[in-house]
């Protein structure tokens, strides 16, 4: 991860996810649904039927985990040796042993997804989000000694990051005991996109400056100018997320189907999983069925 790679492709991954979160987060909020979502039925009976309850965000974090612990050890020459042979011996490779440690973190909550999501006879919400609030502990910890031995700009930018984790790390854990609060994932979303675009941009700070020149350690202009950075990645983020709500609220609304056939009788099937009202309306017309049918006997006329 001490690269501009190491911290582009998890800053686009952890993007894409906060992406694909907002988007369920939205369409669950527009069409009245409980969070998180439910599991996807199989498409079909057949023996392969169990690859549709996959979650996908649980593939996304496997892969995306085990290519980066694959890319960590592939970066360093000779192998990742825990010790050297000299006496006393001594640790090699401290951050890269972090690194390592933080993609296997990754392939790990992936794992529980997909066991949650497929192995077990249901799915275990709980599961998911304590590992996930576990995860993002030991990721602080990590951090906050990773920027033990950092100064000037680098330390402000994982400053920073540090600051964003504990803040997805409260979040996290506020979700153990409040599950379907959407204020929650949507502070989750928005923090996870934070994140996501603040690594990216720490990628090209640290190694890949656009001018073409580093950053200087000892002017003070130049650290807080990484502080404004970052407030302006915060606000880009925001409107991101105000217009993924924004276009999800059109699409449903105005694009996607709401109603259709259900059969002869020419009656209209809800499309979306039904809302609050829906249910209402469905309970108001059975009730009226029901004061109809009582009805009935006492208006037909005697022998």
């Amino acid at each position: 991860m001490g690269t501009f790679i190491g911290h582009v492709y998890p800053g686009l991954f952890l993007v894409l996810y906060g992406l694909h979160q907002a988007v369920a987060v939205s369409r669950a909020m527009i069409n009245g649904t409980p969070l998180p979502c439910p599991p996807r039925a199989p498409r079909n009976k057949g023996r392969w039927a169990w690859l549709w309850t996959l979650s996908y965000a649980g593939l996304l974090k496997t892969a995306a985990g085990s290519l980066l612990v694959a890319y960590e050890i592939s970066c360093v020459e000779g192998g990742l040796v825990l010790m050297d042979r000299q006496l006393p011996p001594r640790f090699m490779y401290p951050h890269e042993w972090q690194h390592l440690t933080m993609f296997a973190l990754l392939a790990l909550l992936g794992c529980v997804e997909l066991a949650s999501s497929s192995l077990l006879p249901r799915r275990c919400v709980a599961l998911e989000k304590g590992a996930l609030a576990l995860a993002f502990y030991e990721l602080l910890l990590l951090l906050g000694s990773h920027v033990k031995d950092s100064s000037g700009v680098e330390l402000q930018v994982h400053a920073l990051l540090l600051l964003v984790v504990l803040l997805l790390t409260l979040v996290l854990t506020a979700q153990l005991w409040a599950p379907a609060a959407c204020q929650l994932w949507l502070m989750e979303s928005f923090l996870f996109l934070v994140m996501g675009s603040w690594l990216v941009q720490a990628g090209f700070i640290l190694y890949r400056p656009i001018s073409g020149f580093p950053w200087q350690d000892d002017d003070i202009g130049d650290i807080m100018f990484v502080t404004t950075f970052f407030c302006w990645h915060v606000l880009a983020d925001a409107l991101c997320l105000l217009a993924v709500h924004g276009f999800s609220f059109f699409w449903l609304r105005c694009c996607s189907p709401r109603s259709e056939p259900a059969g002869p009788t020419g009656a209209l099937r809800h499309a979306g999983p039904p809302g609050p009202l829906y249910v209402l309306l469905q309970e108001a017309e059975q009730s009226e069925k029901e004061e109809g049918a009582l009805l009935l006997p006492q208006a037909q006329p005697g022998p």
